[in-house]
């Protein structure tokens, strides 16, 4: 029986389902129907949590100061007409609402339909609260920022039972720069708003908003690039110009790399970048000219730690005779990363797609995220088998429940093998 398919046409009889498959899950019976492979995902992560299923638990809210100083300093305060004029034309009409949560899942913005809006300050959907899936459950907020994607959540798939009058549609908001989460928007309403289009529908104004950003940081790019040309004719040698996360805007004397991998942290002064070796650092506005050294050098050995300890936060930080930088991982770069900690003696494309996805076919995919981790890792990681060098020295920290190493373990073959 497909649960979804039949809330559009049933409303009740789905809810009266749902309810059924939630009891039988939490209670460890057989349920009627499994549950949907993103909810059952979702519920186990939320049980390893603690979250009280029957009463839920609450941060307290935000003060209008904090929610005020979130917004200023978000990339989404840039979005939020193109989410509006996308989400709410039909507000009033379909009785739903929007809301729009930052990357640690409290609540900035939220509009729409005000029967609506009372209806969900009764769940404790209001400015300022914290909707993370550890703290109030599956749900439409908190679960698309754990997995990564769009998710619909229809009645006793929240997990806490005040939930379970609600229906939601929550989408990921990224950062084109750097692809990391900034947020989610999410639309709600009572449960014979739910429409199976409105996953579709929302999911499309998050990537309108999206290419809003990626506009926006073009045209960043064109500016500094006005700045770079200048300073650029002076020099000779090897050098470029690149923003704050690394894009390129100009070069001279090298090929042209549309990015090159940053500390975390960037400060003035000589560094090593994988990318390029011994170079010194300028601040530039909006950017940094970093000029590479007329000889290259040998890398000093490096020490790699790989932390996933974290619920929601993954990085991996690299220390030489150079100094240190981290960067933060997405969950599919943290997988594969953790895979070749494991397997030192390295990983082919196969196998890593094996250990990913349990298909070995999947080569293509595995290629090109590595391609991108080798943006950043540069001379740390070898290929043919994919590895890293025996020189370095790595080091791997691990949640203290194996079941928390990370969102996708679950459906990870060699992920499960590993965590255990």
């Amino acid at each position: 029986m497909d649960v979804s398919h039949l809330a559009a046409v049933d409303t009740v009889r789905a809810a009266r389902v749902l309810d059924e498959v939630r009891s039988a899950a939490l209670s460890g019976r057989p349920a009627p129907v499994p549950p949907r492979p993103v909810i059952g995902q979702s519920w186990e992560r939320v049980l390893r949590s603690g979250v009280d299923p029957d009463h839920g638990r609450r941060s307290g809210l935000l003060s209008m100061d904090e929610v005020r100083r979130r917004r200023e300093t978000s990339p989404l305060r840039h979005v939020v007409p193109v989410l509006r004029e996308g989400l709410l034309s039909v507000a009033d009409v379909a009785r739903h609402i929007m809301v729009v949560a930052d990357d640690e899942g409290r609540v900035l913005w939220r509009e729409g339909s005000a029967p609506v809006l009372r209806k969900a300050d009764g769940l404790g959907f209001e400015v300022g609260a914290d909707w993370r899936e550890d703290v109030v459950g599956t749900n439409g907020v908190g679960t698309p920022a754990v997995t990564g994607r769009p998710v619909q959540v229809f009645a006793s798939e929240h997990f806490v039972r005040s939930h379970a009058t609600w229906t939601c549609a929550g989408a990921p908001i990224t950062d084109p720069r750097d692809g990391r989460l900034i947020g989610v928007v999410d639309v709600s309403g009572p449960l014979d708003s739910m429409h199976p289009a409105t996953l579709a529908w929302v999911d499309s104004v998050a990537k309108l908003a999206e290419a809003r950003l990626r506009e926006m940081h073009l045209r960043s790019l064109e500016r500094l690039r006005a700045v770079a040309a200048p300073v650029l004719s002076r020099i000779d040698g090897r050098a470029l110009v690149v923003d704050r996360h690394g894009w390129t805007a100009a070069v001279t004397g090298m090929p042209y790399t549309e990015r090159l991998a940053l500390p975390k942290s960037v400060s003035a002064g000589q560094r090593w970048l994988p990318a390029l070796g011994r170079c010194s650092l300028e601040p530039l506005a909006g950017g940094w000219l970093v000029r590479a050294a007329d000889e290259p050098s040998p890398r000093p050995a490096a020490r790699i730690v790989l932390d996933l300890g974290g619920p929601r936060r993954r990085s991996v930080r690299v220390s030489d005779g150079a100094g240190s930088w981290t960067r933060e991982l997405s969950p599919r770069h943290a997988e594969l990363l953790y895979l070749l900690a494991v397997h030192r003696a390295g990983r082919s494309a196969a196998d890593l797609a094996r250990d990913v996805f349990g298909d070995p076919a999947r080569t293509v995919t595995v290629r090109a995220e590595m391609s991108r981790v080798r943006r950043y890792l540069g001379a740390l990681l070898e290929h043919r088998p994919y590895r890293f060098t025996e020189s370095a020295e790595v080091e791997v920290v691990l949640p203290d429940s194996p079941g928390g190493l990370l969102p996708r373990t679950a459906t990870s073959p060699g992920l499960v093998r590993g965590s255990h």
